[in-house]
C-alpha cells in the first residue's frame, strides 16, 4: 500500500488536473453552441453583425478548445501514473466508456473543427454551418460519456466482480446509472451558464467602454436570455441533485452541512471544524432554515451532522462545507443577476444601466467559480471512496515513492500554471483588440471556383 503522503500528492495532482481540464470544457461547450447559432442566424439573415460575432468567439474557443482536449489527454495519462490500481480494477468499464468519448465525440470534432475554423470563403456557408452544428454536437456527446463515466464511480450500478476487476454485467445500467439522470443535466447546465456568463461580462467590458455597440449589445442580450430561461432550471436540478446524493452518500451531506451532531434546524453560513474533536469551533447560522430546505415548513427538523457516519468513512468537512458555499451562493448570485437583468430588458434600460454593466464584468468568472465549488463537493464528499462503496483512495494510488509523486506534482503545477497564463493573457489580448469590422460578404464569395469550358480544355 502507498505512503499516505503519496496519496495526498496523487489526490492533489489530479484535484489541479481536473480542475484545469474543467475550465475549459465549462466554456468550449456553450461557445460552440453559440458559434453554430450565430453562424446559422447569419445564414439566415445575412446580417453581418452575425458574422462578426461569430469569427471573434472562434478565436477563443479555438484555444481552449485545444488546451481541454490536451488537458484531457493529460486525465488518462494520470490514471496510469498514479492511480494503477484503480485503472486496473475498473477499466474493464471505465476504458470502455472514455473510448466510446474518443470513438463518437474526439472523432467528430476533429471531422469537423478544420472546416469551422479555417473553412470560411473556402466552402459553402451551409457546409459552414453544418460543421458548427457537428462540434457544437460533438462536445454534447463528450459531456455525455464523461459524466456517465464519473456518476457510475458516484453510484456504481450494473457490474460484477470478477478476479479483482469490475466488469460490465448490464451496459445500459452502467452508462446510465442511477446517478447519471441527475447529475448530467446538471452539469450540462451549468457549462451552458458557464459559457453565458463569460460571454455577457466580455459583452458588459464593452458597453463599459463605450466600444463595438452593435456587437456588444446583441451578444449581451444573448446571453442574459439564455441565463433568464436555464438559471431557474438550474436551481432545480441543483437541489434535485443534493437530494438525491444526500440520499445515496449521506456522509457527503452530512459534511456540505457543517454539522457533526444532529441537533441543528439552522442553516450554517461558516464554520471552522475541528474533525479530531468532532465539533465546530466557529458556527454561525440562520436559525431553522435548514430544516426549511430540507422540506420542513415548521423550522423544527434536525440536520443530520457527520458523527452518524463512522470515522474511517467521513470526508473532509472543509473542503466539501466550503466547496458547496462556493457553489450555491454563487448560484444565487448569477441567479439574482440574472433576474435584474430580466426586469432591465422589460423596462428598455438593459444597454444604458452601467452600474448593471460594471456588475457583470466583475461576475464573468462566476460559472466557473460555481462549476469547480461544485466538482470539490462531489469529489472530496464522495471521500475516502474513488469508487464509492467500492474501492477506497489509499487502495487506488500506484507503487509510487512519495518523492516521485511530488516531482511529477511539480512537474504538472508549473505547465499547468503558464499555460492558464498563456491562456488568459490570450483572451486579455482578443478582447482589448475587440471584434473585426466585417461587411456582408455576396453569396457569390463563397461558392467554389469552377474552370470555364475553354480553361478545362487547356488543363
Amino acid at each position: 500500500m502507498a505512503s499516505s503522503a503519496t496519496v495526498e500528492l496523487s489526490r492533489w495532482q489530479f484535484a489541479i488536473t481536473a480542475i484545469f481540464h474543467m475550465t475549459f470544457p465549462a466554456l468550449t461547450v456553450g461557445l460552440s453552441i453559440l458559434l453554430a447559432v450565430v453562424y446559422t442566424a447569419y445564414l439566415r439573415t445575412r446580417n453581418p453583425l452575425y458574422l462578426q460575432m461569430f469569427r471573434f468567439w472562434r478565436k477563443i474557443f479555438a484555444v481552449g478548445f485545444g488546451l481541454g482536449v490536451v488537458a484531457g489527454t493529460v486525465m488518462t495519462f494520470e490514471f496510469g501514473l498514479n492511480w494503477g490500481s484503480y485503472a486496473h480494477a475498473v477499466g474493464p468499464i471505465l476504458g470502455v466508456t472514455i473510448g466510446m468519448e474518443v470513438i463518437t465525440a474526439f472523432f467528430l470534432e476533429a471531422g469537423f473543427i478544420g472546416i469551422m475554423l479555417y473553412g470560411e470563403g473556402r466552402v459553402r456557408p451551409r457546409t459552414m454551418a453544418f460543421a458548427s452544428w457537428m462540434v457544437a454536437f460533438g462536445t454534447l456527446l463528450s459531456t455525455t460519456w464523461i459524466l456517465s463515466a464519473n456518476s457510475w464511480m458516484q453510484d456504481p450500478a450494473g457490474y460484477a466482480e470478477v478476479a479483482g476487476q469490475f466488469r460490465a454485467r448490464d451496459w445500459w445500467q452502467v452508462l446510465f446509472n442511477p446517478a447519471f439522470s441527475y447529475r448530467f443535466p446538471h452539469m450540462l447546465l451549468a457549462v451552458l451558464i458557464s459559457a453565458a456568463w463569460f460571454v455577457g461580462g466580455i459583452a458588459a467590458w464593452y458597453l463599459v467602454r463605450q466600444r463595438s455597440l452593435a456587437f456588444a449589445r446583441r451578444t449581451l442580450s444573448l446571453a442574459l436570455g439564455v441565463l433568464a430561461v436555464l438559471m431557474p432550471l438550474q436551481l432545480y436540478a441543483g437541489d434535485e441533485t443534493a437530494v438525491f446524493m444526500g440520499q445515496h452518500q449521506p456522509a457527503k451531506l452530512e459534511a456540505f452541512e457543517g454539522n457533526w451532531k444532529t441537533d441543528n434546524n439552522g442553516y450554517n453560513l461558516v464554520v471552522i471544524p475541528d474533525p479530531g474533536r468532532g465539533r465546530d469551533n466557529l458556527r454561525i447560522e440562520i436559525p431553522h432554515l435548514g430544516a426549511v430546505i430540507g422540506k420542513d415548513l415548521t423550522g423544527q427538523a434536525h440536520v443530520p451532522g457527520l458523527l452518524q457516519t463512522p470515522p474511517d468513512q467521513r470526508p473532509n468537512m472543509w473542503s466539501a462545507f466550503y466547496g458547496f458555499r462556493a457553489m450555491y451562493f454563487t448560484a444565487l448570485a448569477m441567479f439574482a443577476m440574472a433576474f435584474a437583468g430580466l426586469v432591465l430588458r422589460l423596462r428598455g434600460r438593459l444597454f444604458t444601466a452601467r452600474r448593471f454593466h460594471r456588475l457583470l464584468v466583475w461576475m464573468t468568472p462566476a460559472g466557473l467559480v460555481a462549476i469547480t465549488g461544485g466538482w470539490i463537493t462531489a469529489e472530496t464528499g464522495r471521500q475516502p471512496w474513488v469508487v464509492y462503496g467500492l474501492i477506497r483512495t489509499s487502495d487506488a494510488v500506484s507503487h509510487l515513492s512519495t518523492a516521485e509523486a511530488a516531482l511529477s506534482l511539480a512537474g504538472f503545477v508549473t505547465v499547468y500554471a503558464v499555460l492558464v497564463a498563456v491562456w488568459i493573457r490570450y483572451i486579455v489580448r482578443t478582447v482589448k483588440a475587440g471584434p473585426e469590422a466585417v461587411d456582408a460578404p455576396s453569396p457569390a464569395r463563397f461558392l467554389p471556383v469552377r474552370p470555364t469550358l475553354p480553361e478545362a480544355a487547356h488543363g
